[in-house]
């Protein structure tokens, strides 16, 4: 059957008993998390501490593989690699744990591994938390360092993503010395020159998948390296809140946005060096322009770089402020266009230093991203990126004149300037209305002074006192006019008082009726509650006799299935001793068949090494035989050989005294040959020695007469 335990299900495994924990966040259910691969569950020692629980992934179908047992051997080479603690595997085979797989099928090649305690960088993200600076930091170095790591001895986890970066650092449960801050899981893809290719690859995760390369999978020694640079940037950028705020939801960027010039990663970007550096920017940058997974930066070059950074010291870097919108007191005017970026901003769209000029796919990427964030309702985003790719077209260019147009737009929509009647007073308070006022009182004095000059020329005192009368009247004029101003302001001023009044004394008895209302609306809440409450508790009360009358019936069949159950057993016993019967039978048959065989072969090896004792006894007595003959032979060739020595040496020696020294020396040499075959036994004879010195003394000198012997 199915294997979907509750809490506190006791489990045995290669001998040592388990409990299934109980889920922290949902009591009642067990602790179980889902994975793309399998589930794993959280498996508690009945005799040993927390630190100790295991954790035991049950594969889908799909990821059921036996190869998983030679790999898991092969990675219980790596489980003492900071960061690689769930390389201690253990399988569950068919051999091993037969009757818990036949129980359970779904165990079979499940893995056993040790259960890693705290949250998940996903938990981080996800739940927007915010990280101090030197937690930050730290969670990034032992990241970089377990990457280094692993990188040294030719591994990659190749599913590197946030769900399957561990925490152990923020863990509640008191962990043994030597504990390591960060722990990678999901272990199943890793990539190791010793090791097969997995029969299935995954792709990567959203939003840390290198989305120009990744097309049918990752397995490589660098297929951690990109969303490796991804997950650092995150930790370290989850120090400031800005970014924090920023974040897309289970990553920090969209899948979309992955190295594109969209609006995150400016920001990130900006954060990174503004916090801790342009070596820690620079690296981030390398990564997310690369165009392969062996161009990023290696582990150790993040580790090296984060290693030299203090934990307490911000860095501050001296950037150009962002052409962001205005602040909340807002301007008159529109915002001008901004100058031209530095040379530092145009490094992040790969322009060369001295020419502005930038490729026409990176301005159309931008334009296009502009225009989405503007459809998306993101004004602010898309005037900074209209901005940004305005600075790097041709003047006077058609795409410079579109983009000033759209970056128009967007001021008005978003900076509007101020019109409409605020009143005489905000009018004459207003900047603009004081410097007309001024000017006017200026060009008025030196009017003034002209005809004052001009009167005083003409000397016609009756035209002084008609321009003073006319100045008279216009100044009262103005008097009158400037209280008839004042007046109209006040009634205005009072039936403004007047209509705040009402809408005051209208928005207090909306307040009451909508008091009323919740009010009314809490009673008969209330009143439902009290209701269901009062259901619940017959329905809970008519539960608990349903259950009762269950338990009893469940009882009765459990003692009827007892007895059947021990039917059962009496019949399977008595097939199993009649089978174990007719077994011993057939092994005893077996075993004499085997007995008289075996003395068979006995006996003909017995009958085979006699008759081989008598063939070679035969052939040592034929052998005894043949040397006694040859001996004898011999001996009576030797006779004959020594009457011959001895008659050839007459014969010599009878020719020499005849004078005929050619035929005794033809004598000599036919006795210095015969003499030569044996000439070990014919020395031992008589006086032959003699014979045949004397011999060779003749064949040397003819002059030499042979004795007579």
């Amino acid at each position: 059957m199915a294997y979907q335990p509750n809490p506190g299900d006791e489990i045995l495994i290669n001998g040592t008993t388990y409990t299934v924990g109980q889920h922290p966040a949902a009591p009642g259910l067990a602790y179980a998390q889902a994975g793309r691969q399998g589930i794993v569950y959280q498996l508690l020692p009945v005799d040993g501490a927390l630190h100790e629980a295991k954790a035991l992934k049950v594969f889908f179908p799909k990821f059921r593989i036996p190869a998983m047992v030679y790999q898991s051997e092969h990675m219980a080479n790596y489980r003492e690699v900071p960061g690689l603690k769930v390389c201690s595997r253990d399988v569950l085979t068919p051999e091993r744990n037969g009757n818990l797989i036949a129980e359970y099928p779904d165990l079979l090649y499940a893995v056993l591994m040790p259960w890693i305690h705290g949250f998940t960088w996903f938990d981080v993200v996800s739940d927007q938390r915010t990280l101090g600076r030197g937690e930050s930091l730290m969670l990034a170095k032992a990241l970089a360092a377990i990457g280094s790591s692993m990188e040294q001895r030719g591994l990659a986890h190749c599913d590197l993503s946030a769900p399957n970066v561990m925490l152990p650092f923020f863990s509640e449960v008191e962990l043994p010395e030597g504990s390591t801050v960060v722990e990678l899981v999901d272990v199943e893809q890793i990539y190791s020159p010793k090791m097969d290719r997995p029969d299935v690859l995954l792709a990567g995760s959203p939003g840390y998948a290198a989305h120009r390369t990744v097309h049918s999978g990752l397995w490589s020694a660098y297929a951690d390296r990109f969303a490796g640079a991804i997950i650092i940037a995150e930790m370290l950028g989850w120090s400031d809140q800005a970014i924090v705020n920023k974040a897309w939801g289970e990553s920090y960027f969209d899948q979309h946005e992955m190295q594109t010039p969209c609006e995150r990663y400016f920001l990130l970007k900006k954060s990174l060096g503004q916090r801790f550096g342009t070596k820690i920017s620079d690296l981030f940058v390398r990564a997310w322009d690369s165009h392969d997974l062996s161009s990023c930066p290696t582990f150790g070059e993040w580790l090296v770089v984060l290693s030299s950074i203090s934990e307490d010291e911000i860095v501050e870097e001296k950037l150009e402020e962002d052409a962001g919108p205005l602040s909340a007191a807002g301007s008159e005017e529109a915002r001008p266009l901004p100058e031209r970026f530095e040379d530092e901003n145009a490094d992040l769209l790969g322009i060369v230093p001295g020419n502005r000029e930038v490729n026409d796919n990176v301005v159309g990427r931008l334009f296009h991203q502009a225009r989405d964030l503007e459809h998306a309702g993101n004004l602010v985003g898309a005037l900074e990126i209209f901005r940004s790719a305005y600075h790097f077209v041709k003047k006077d260019s058609p795409l410079e004149v579109e983009l000033a147009a759209a970056i128009q737009g967007l001021e008005q929509q978003l900076f509007p300037p101020v019109t409409g009647n605020h009143g005489w007073r905000n009018i004459i308070s207003s900047k603009k209305w004081l410097i007309a006022a001024a000017a006017t009182v200026v060009i008025l004095a030196g009017l003034a002074v002209t005809v004052n000059q001009i009167l005083a020329d003409k000397a016609d005192s009756k035209q002084q006192e008609e321009a003073q009368l006319i100045a008279a009247r216009e100044a009262q004029a103005a008097e009158d006019a400037r209280k008839q101003q004042e007046a109209e302001a006040a009634k205005k001023a009072e039936e403004e008082a007047a209509a705040l009044k009402a809408a005051e004394e209208k928005a207090a008895e909306k307040r009451k009726q909508a008091e009323a209302k919740q009010e009314q609306e809490r009673r008969a809440k209330a009143e439902a509650a009290k209701k269901a409450a009062a259901a619940k508790a017959i329905e809970q009360a008519k539960t608990a006799k349903l259950d009762e009358e269950k338990a009893q019936l469940q009882a009765k069949y459990d003692k009827q299935a007892k007895y059947e159950a021990y039917l059962a057993q009496l019949e399977e016993n008595k097939k199993k001793a009649a089978l174990q019967e007719k077994y011993d039978n057939q092994a005893k048959y077996e075993a004499y068949q085997a007995e008289l065989a075996e003395k068979k072969k006995r006996e003909a090896t017995a009958a085979a090494i006699a008759a081989e004792t008598a063939r070679k006894e035969a052939e040592r007595k034929a052998q005894v035989k043949a040397k006694a003959d040859q001996a004898q032979k011999l001996k009576k060739q030797r006779a004959e050989n020594v009457v011959q020595l001895i008659a050839t040496y007459d014969k010599a020696y009878n020719a020499q005294l005849t004078g005929n020294t050619d035929r005794a020396r033809n004598f000599a040499r036919e006795f210095h040959s015969l003499y030569q075959k044996d000439a070990a036994y014919y020395k031992s004879i008589g006086q032959m020695s003699m014979r045949a010195r004397s011999i060779k003394n003749f064949i040397k000198n003819s002059s030499y007469w042979l004795p007579n012997i």
